[in-house]
């Protein structure tokens, strides 16, 4: 199934871990700019430049049970993909662990959400992304990287929020006014502040629990220049941290996506690698017995 792991810190083997990290270097339906199906393994190499102490919330990652199971195989059909993604997944919910995992194409959480949800129907789901990604399909493709939210929505849970949003054609705006779907522009996030905001949305979500997926263009371009569909006018990496910190006690799963490392010259890999290990510490922290 897996193989080779490699993140650091991640020191635990699988039976004794509470986190379990694990890659899906599956890009097949990337629309603009593919290379996400490497950004696994250029966090792994990004893990490197770390100390695994945490000052904010005074832990040492070493001492956190982590596993890294390496990377799943892929296939080339984006349903195949999500069809083993699913079940790996399943396995390690149902073993009483944390998955995180790091894309690989948005497409994916569609899985690892359902995954999640299936024994909770009380599970809700925090994207935090440029796009509204609330497409049927795309070009010809049901599970296209630009339709996960909408799948997400009607195949695992209606407890949905987006935050970062901030394209989408005319169609998706007044779909999501049209139904009630919850979203918070940058502009949002800025005049209220991103604690304000994620104390707001878990009220307004209505459950205690979370699926939170971070696509990293959520992010303004110039912070992370490397993802598959850079937008304009984001969040800043301030205000993402504040989410995640905020988000992380009450998560019962957790992915970073779509960083195409080709784009830049590793900063974007190192952004997405320190928010992943601000995550684990944060969700630590939470859940100190």
């Amino acid at each position: 199934m897996f193989y080779q792991p490699l993140m650091m810190d991640a020191l635990w083997d699988y039976g004794a871990a509470k986190y379990v990290i694990f890659g899906v270097p599956f890009d097949g339906t990337s629309s603009y700019r593919p290379g996400s199906r490497r950004a696994p393994d250029a966090m792994r190499q990004a893990s490197e430049n770390f100390e695994s102490y945490n000052p904010f919330f005074g832990i040492d990652l070493a001492s956190i049970p982590i596993h890294d199971a390496g990377n799943l195989e892929v296939y080339s059909s984006v349903d195949e993909t999500l069809r083993d993604l699913y079940y790996d997944t399943r396995d390690i919910v149902k073993n009483e662990k944390i998955p995180i995992m790091i894309g690989g194409e948005h497409s994916l959480t569609l899985s690892t959400v359902k995954a999640c949800a299936k024994d909770d129907d009380d599970i809700g789901v925090i994207a935090l992304d440029a796009h509204f990604d609330l497409r049927e399909e795309f070009g010809g493709v049901k599970n296209n990287h630009a339709c996960v939210s909408r799948h997400i929505l009607e195949e695992a849970t209606d407890r949905y929020v987006s935050i970062g949003t901030r394209s989408g054609p005319r169609e998706e705006w007044d779909f999501a006014q049209d139904n009630h779907i919850s979203y918070y522009t940058p502009e949002k996030v800025k005049d209220y502040s991103a604690k304000k905001i994620a104390t707001k949305v878990m009220k307004e979500i209505g459950t205690s629990q979370f699926y939170l997926s971070l696509d990293m263009d959520c992010l303004d371009p110039a912070y992370a220049p490397a993802t598959g569909t850079p937008e304009p006018f984001g969040l800043d990496p301030w205000q993402v941290r504040d989410l995640i910190h905020a988000f992380a006690p009450h998560t019962v799963g957790f992915d970073i996506m779509e960083i195409a490392p080709d784009y830049d010259s590793g900063q974007t890999a190192l952004l997405g690698t320190k928010l992943l290990r601000e995550f684990i510490a944060a969700h630590a922290a939470g859940n100190i017995q």
